[in-house]
């Protein structure tokens, strides 16, 4: 199975390609988008290999893979829905990460929710996966309300070693999941959602 093309009332979402690369610059060029992912912006040079990566995404789980966002024909950012990388996360059969990283100028207009329902939408009914999870900084407030508002909980909060450690990462990452069972009594009684 391919990834699918998804849309939303405002979203296209297609399966992230070469195409897109351009875009990802731009993204990862922000210091406040990178703010807790690199606590700095990337270079050109930076951001081929994470591009190639997520290229290579799609390969490892049929379905999953990275989407490229776009409104009335322009980029707004890019949402994943990928199998799980670290132990920690649990087995990758039946589950995916859920993440999503937008251009400045399109925060707070809940570009990032609307995506965020369709893929959680995409991976139970269509994909028939069992649990979606997303991470970030305990700091990050917005993701973290991001998170809650297309009905995902709070799950743990840990601690991992980095390199080159960004600022209040000594407060650690939190995990968010739903389960699909969670997802769909939260679907059957907020239909609108």
């Amino acid at each position: 199975m391919s990834q699918a093309t998804l849309r939303t009332a405002r979203i296209r979402l297609v399966p992230l390609s070469d195409e897109h690369l351009e875009h990802e610059v731009e993204l990862d060029s922000d210091p406040e988008v990178m703010r807790y992912l690199a606590g700095r912006a990337r270079t050109r040079e930076e951001v081929e290999p994470f591009h190639r990566r997520r290229l290579t995404a799609a390969d490892r789980v049929p379905g999953l893979g990275y989407w490229a966002g776009s409104v009335d024909g322009r980029f707004v950012g890019w949402w994943i829905l990928g199998p799980p990388q670290r132990p920690d996360q649990g087995p990758v059969e039946g589950q995916a990460e859920l993440g999503y990283r937008l251009l400045r100028r399109h925060w707070r207009q809940g570009l990032a929710s609307e995506g965020a329902r369709e893929l959680l939408r995409h991976g139970f009914e269509d994909l028939g996966l069992t649990r979606v999870f997303a991470e970030t900084m305990a700091v990050n407030t917005a993701s973290r309300a991001t998170m809650a508002a297309v009905g995902m909980r709070y799950v743990r909060t840990f601690h991992t070693e980095w390199d080159e450690p960004l600022p209040d990462s000594d407060l650690g990452e939190v995990e968010y999941a739903i389960t699909r069972q969670q997802w769909l009594a939260r679907h059957r009684s907020a239909p609108d959602l």
